[in-house]
């Protein structure tokens, strides 16, 4: 038996298997540069291998666009001769899904000689993490997940269209802001989702109806940065497979429909000592925390070179059209979700900063990893975060107005690339300038229409 480099052990397996005697299979989860989960299905009797001895997988999983080929450049970051690393489990995120009848558990890569790979964006947060808690800080965190629930059936012009209510059947097309009749409509998919997460040991709290038709937000509970990350990725896959079982998908894009509310993916976070006692709180009443002032700095000043990790896709740019709760700017304020950057207001002991510009498809470990970077390189050079307010984000570089753009700071970015490690950074850069370019190649039902036959 090999020492498991996660620190999971068989006694998490053990107390699986007794719980779970009817389990035949368990999904194994790899997080890829996109969020993508990439693995297998084992069975029962495999699980314990794959504690004791990590199971293998190709690192080329790192270098897949979002539909699984391989994009050259990327791989050649790689150098590994396209053979097998080690993949073990997350520890604390073994699980069961009722809605498929099988276990999941999150696993982490690591490479030849046992050192974490550095394509795994896993890895790329617990470094800023391992960074962190050097300072003597200890990352605390939550993100909120927003979505659509998606009917399986198109409409009769062939368009997307909200799910049925799962009590009623029925469809509505009202936005239904915050409506709990409309939650109750809903409540056999939600109680199925919330049943899942209770297997999961998945924190999932509070249930809004959001801002469009078929739009809902799902709150988790505030912890461990490393574990509220793995809270969204499971998440996700709960929710995924729990609406499939019910007839509609659920649609984890940033702008799904042009003319609705896009979905968000609100990142929490704070910093606490050894003890657990906040280091953001309130000094005095009324006073805002330096260390907190600094982070948020730190965040505003490398904004626009992370944007890629924040809006990754074409779809994500639709989103900042509408820029009312959709910040498109490096703001900050307090109570205030017209900024970027929005300080809630609260308990002295529970202060934060909420950051709002991620779409709810961003990869959550890159995510967290560029937030919590950038935050610690405010600390360090103890940045001013500048005047507070929804302004235009003056005083630090402007951001990219564009998803080409955005490639092309990132790619250029010594920020980017200290917070995420070379290999790790050029293979996401090398990714997305595949992706853009082969959308950029074809030719869309919209040109046809404006220009087909009128030019």
């Amino acid at each position: 038996m090999t020492a498991s480099p996660t620190r999971a052990t068989i006694d998490e397996v053990s107390a699986f298997l007794a719980k779970y005697p009817e389990v035949e299979a368990i999904d194994i989860v790899l997080t890829d540069a996109h969020g993508i989960g990439r693995g297998k299905i084992i069975r029962r009797h495999e699980l314990e291998g794959l504690f004791a001895q990590g199971r293998g997988m190709p690192a080329s999983l790192f270098a897949q666009d979002v539909e699984g080929d391989d994009v050259e450049e990327a791989l050649a970051t790689q150098n590994d001769g396209g053979g097998d690393s080690r993949c073990w489990p997350v520890a604390g995120s073994l699980g069961y899904i009722p809605a498929t009848g099988r276990g999941v558990v999150l696993v982490t890569m690591f490479d030849a000689a046992g050192q974490p790979h550095p394509g795994d964006p896993r890895h790329a947060m617990q470094r800023q993490i391992a960074r962190a808690e050097a300072m003597g800080f200890h990352p605390m965190g939550a993100m909120e997940l927003e979505f659509y629930l998606i009917d399986a059936e198109r409409d009769a012009a062939g368009r997307t269209q909200p799910a049925r209510y799962a009590l009623t059947k029925r469809r509505s097309r009202a936005t239904n802001t915050m409506s709990v009749d409309e939650l109750d409509e809903m409540s056999p998919f939600f109680d199925a989702v919330y049943a899942g997460a209770k297997s999961m040991d998945l924190p999932l709290e509070t249930l809004i109806s959001e801002y469009a038709p078929g739009q809902y937000e799902l709150t988790l509970k505030y912890r461990a940065l490393a574990r509220a990350a793995d809270d969204i990725i499971l998440a996700k896959r709960l929710i995924r497979a729990t609406a499939r079982r019910f007839g509609f998908e659920a649609c984890f894009m940033a702008k799904p429909f042009g003319d609705l509310s896009g979905s968000g993916m609100h990142l929490h976070l704070s910093l606490a000592d050894e003890t657990g006692a906040n280091l953001f709180a309130d000094p005095a009443p009324g006073d805002v925390s330096p260390l907190m002032l600094a982070a948020i700095g730190g965040v505003r000043a490398g904004m626009a070179e992370s944007m890629l990790i924040l809006a990754p896709f074409l779809n994500s740019w639709r989103r900042f059209a509408n820029t009312v709760y959709s910040p498109a700017t490096n703001s900050w304020g307090e109570e205030d979700r017209n900024v970027a950057l929005r300080i809630p207001s609260g308990a002295a002991k529970t202060r934060h900063f909420e950051h709002r510009v991620a779409g709810v498809d961003a990869n959550p470990y890159l995510l967290a990893a560029v937030t919590l970077g950038t935050a610690l390189n405010g600390i360090e050079h103890k940045t001013d975060p500048g005047a507070a307010g929804p302004g235009d984000g003056a005083g630090f570089a402007p951001l990219p107005q564009s998803w080409q753009e955005a490639i092309a700071t990132f790619a250029g970015s010594q920020t980017m690339r200290d917070i995420l490690g070379e290999p790790m950074h050029a293979g996401f850069a090398a990714i997305k300038r595949a992706e853009y370019a082969q959308l950029a190649s074809e030719v869309t039902e919209v040109e046809w229409r404006l220009y087909g036959f009128v030019v």
